[in-house]
C-alpha cells in the first residue's frame, strides 16, 4: 500500500493515478477517515496521559495517608472513557485500513497515460520473424497432428479452460520448465524455491491480489486458502513480517509452479486453446532489494527473461505498459511479447514489474541498514521467466517444417531427449 503520509501530502497526484489506472478509490473519504482516526488517537493519548497522572497522584495520597476515595471514583469514569475511545479508535483504524487497501500504486513518470494495451509503448524488438516456404499452421492444428495436447479430455475431466499435455507435448512442457529453471539458477544466480500452492488470506493481501481480485481467485472455503495465481505470491511473502539484514539483499528467487486463475468473463477467439486457461505452468522470478537498487533490478529481471527467448531463438518485442494496463500494485512494468507465426500475432509471455515498497508495506517486509541500524521497507520486483503456454505456442509454430513436425532448438533438445 502507499504511505499514508504520501497520500496526505499528495492527494491530487494519488487521485490522478487512481483515475489513470481505472480504479475507483475514494481518496477524499480516505483522508476524512484518516483525520477522524488521528483525532481519536489524539484523544486516546490525552486520556491515557491523564490516567497516568491520576495514578501517580493516587500513589502519592496513599503514601501520605490521605483519603483518595474521590480520586478513585473519578478514575473509574476516566477508565470507562478510555475504553470507549479505544474502541472507536480501533474501529476508525479498521475502516481506514480497508480504504487503504483499495488504493493502487502510483506509477513512474515514464509510464504513458492510456486506457489499455493499445496505448502501450513498444520499446524495442529482438530477432527476426521466422520465414517459411509454406503456409505455417497454428499450434492448435499442429498439436492435433502431433498429439501434443488433448483439450477434449481435459474438458471432460475438469471443464473448459483446462489443458492436458500428452506424449511429446508433455515432454516438451517439462523440458521447457527444466531449461528455464536451470538457466536462471546457473547463469543469473537465482535461488530455486518450491513454495506451497495454497496460501492464506494475509499472503494474498500482501502482494495485492486481495481484496481487489478475490473473485478471480480459486478459494478453498473450508480453510480460507487460495490456490496461487502466480509464484510471485508465495515467493514475496516468504519474508512477510520480517526484518532482513542489509547484507541479505538482494534476494533473488525463482520457482516453477502451476498457477490458477478463474479468468472470469474470458471468451471469444483469443480465449480458446492455450490463450486463456484456468491452470497453467510458469517459471517466476522475484527480487527483493534495497530501494536505491530496484530500478537496476527491474532491468536485470527484464534481461533475464529476454535471455530465455534469445536462447530459444524466438522473435519478440518489449513494451512499456501504459497506466490503464498496469496492474493494481505495479509502479512500472515491461511486457515481453513473442511472435507466433501460425497465429500471426504477438503473445505476451512475461511481465516484469517494479512495485517499489507497495507490496512491502502491505506484507511488512523491511531491512536494517548497516550504517545506522535504521529499519526501512524493501522494494519488491517480479518477472515471468516465462509463462510456458504461450512460449510453447511460439516454439511449436516457429520451428515447424513442411512435414508438420517440429525442429526443436538445441537448448531444449538436451532436456527433451
Amino acid at each position: 500500500m502507499l504511505d499514508i503520509k504520501f497520500i496526505r501530502s499528495n492527494p491530487e497526484i494519488v487521485k490522478k493515478c487512481v483515475q489513470a489506472k481505472g480504479e475507483k478509490s475514494d481518496i477524499a473519504e480516505l483522508l476524512k477517515c484518516d483525520a477522524e482516526h488521528r483525532e481519536l488517537l489524539h484523544q486516546f493519548e490525552e486520556k491515557k496521559s491523564m490516567q497516568n497522572s491520576v495514578s501517580q497522584k493516587i500513589g502519592e495520597y496513599k503514601r501520605d495517608g490521605k483519603d483518595a476515595t474521590d480520586i478513585l471514583s473519578g478514575m473509574q469514569e476516566l477508565s470507562r472513557e478510555i475504553k470507549e475511545i479505544k474502541s472507536r479508535t480501533d474501529e476508525a483504524y479498521r475502516k481506514l485500513n480497508k480504504l487503504m487497501l483499495t488504493v493502487p500504486n502510483i506509477f513512474d513518470k515514464e509510464v504513458p497515460v492510456g486506457k489499455d494495451e493499445g496505448d502501450n509503448k513498444i520499446v524495442y524488438e529482438w530477432g527476426e520473424k521466422p520465414k517459411f516456404n509454406f503456409e505455417p499452421l497454428d499450434y492448435l492444428e499442429l498439436s492435433k497432428e502431433l498429439d501434443l495436447i488433448d483439450f477434449e479430455r481435459a474438458t471432460k475431466i475438469a471443464g473448459s479452460g483446462f489443458v492436458c499435455y500428452t506424449g511429446k507435448g508433455a515432454r516438451l512442457e517439462r523440458s521447457l520448465i527444466n531449461f528455464m529453471l536451470d538457466f536462471h539458477t546457473k547463469h543469473f544466480g537465482y535461488k530455486e524455491i518450491v513454495p506451497p500452492l495454497l496460501v492464506n488470506r494475509e499472503t494474498m493481501t500482501g502482494t495485492g491480489q486481495l481484496p481487489k481480485l478475490e473473485d478471480d481467485m480459486y478459494r478453498v472455503d473450508q480453510d480460507d486458502l487460495f490456490l496461487i495465481p502466480t509464484a510471485e505470491v508465495p515467493l514475496t511473502n516468504l519474508f512477510r513480517d520480517e526484518i532482513l539484514d542489509e547484507n541479505e539483499l538482494p534476494q533473488k528467487l525463482v520457482a516453477y509452479t502451476p498457477c490458477f486463475r478463474r479468468e472470469a468473463g474470458s471468451y471469444g477467439r483469443l480465449s480458446k486453446g492455450l490463450m486463456r486457461v484456468h491452470q497453467f505452468n510458469k517459471v517466476e522470478l522475484v527480487q527483493i532489494t534495497k530501494p536505491e537498487e530496484s530500478e537496476k533490478a527491474l532491468k536485470e529481471i527484464l534481461n533475464n527473461a529476454e535471455a530465455i527467448l534469445q536462447e530459444l531463438g524466438l522473435h519478440y518485442r518489449v513494451s512499456l505498459l501504459c497506466s490503464g494496463d498496469l496492474s493494481f500494485a505495479a509502479f512500472k512494468c515491461f511486457d515481453i511479447e513473442v511472435w507466433a507465426p501460425g497465429l500471426g500475432r504477438y503473445l505476451e509471455v512475461s511481465s516484469c514489474s517494479n512495485f517499489l515498497d507497495f507490496q512491502a508495506r502491505r506484507a511488512n517486509i523491511r531491512y536494517r541498514k548497516n550504517e545506522d541500524g535504521k529499519v526501512n521497507f524493501v522494494h519488491t520486483l517480479n518477472g515471468s521467466g516465462l509463462a510456458t503456454p504461450r512460449t510453447l505456442i511460439a516454439i511449436i509454430e516457429s520451428f515447424q517444417d513442411k512435414n508438420k513436425s517440429i525442429n526443436l532448438p538445441d537448448c531444449i533438445k538436451k532436456y527433451f531427449s
